[in-house]
């Protein structure tokens, strides 16, 4: 039981301090101002569980990878999203000027904004810092379900912290603002990607 207990608790902290100022939570932030806080929340549980899965039932097989092709792609979907982002904040202005904007985000279905979440958390973790980490774990303690339920309960920790901070962000912030830190954020993270693909 101590030996299970120091893997869950190695897996929880672990990851959990690697999330809390990872884009997780910047991109947790802006579906949050998309979609109704449920819905990400239940998206965002389904990736999660699969995410903690994979991580601990594969082991190592994501180092197989070469690091430069894996930084390259990174790069390249944060540059996209940070433009998606940028421009949706411009859509944004306009709606919640013409008075739109809540109503906008209450039109998604559960459903829809669920499996949009859904995607958008489980490609953005995958080769991610706290995958990695769980299969370190792992790897150590051989203490599958444990680091497994660590990893899934720390990153649905970080999500639910954001979306808590998107609530109450989005009674006193405007959306397009919102969205614009974000890309700001991912172009931060794009340029780090790129930089680790071309010193790879």
């Amino acid at each position: 039981m101590g030996h299970w207990l120091l893997a869950f608790v190695s897996a929880y902290g672990a990851v959990f301090l690697l999330e809390l100022p990872d884009k997780t939570t910047a991109l947790t932030l802006v579906l949050s101002s998309r979609f109704r806080s449920k819905a990400v929340l239940a998206g965002a549980a389904a990736a999660f569980a699969l995410q903690s899965i994979i991580a601990v039932a594969l082991g190592s097989a994501i180092t197989l990878l070469p690091e430069r092709i894996v930084a390259g792609a990174i790069a390249v979907l944060f540059a996209v999203g940070a433009f998606l982002l940028w421009r949706e904040s411009l859509e944004s202005d306009t709606d919640e000027a013409d008075g739109g904007g809540l109503s906008a985000r209450n039109a998604v279905t559960f459903v829809r904004a669920a499996m949009v979440s859904f995607g958008t958390l489980f490609l953005t973790e995958w080769g991610d810092a706290s995958q990695v980490t769980a299969i370190g774990v792992a790897a150590r303690y051989a203490s599958p379900v444990a680091v497994g339920i660590g990893t899934f309960l720390a990153l649905m920790s970080v999500t639910a912290l954001a979306l808590l901070v998107g609530r109450k962000l989005r009674a006193k912030v405007p959306a397009h603002f919102i969205q614009r830190g974000a890309a700001v954020v991912f172009v931060v993270f794009a340029l780090l990607a790129a930089y680790e693909a071309i010193v790879a």
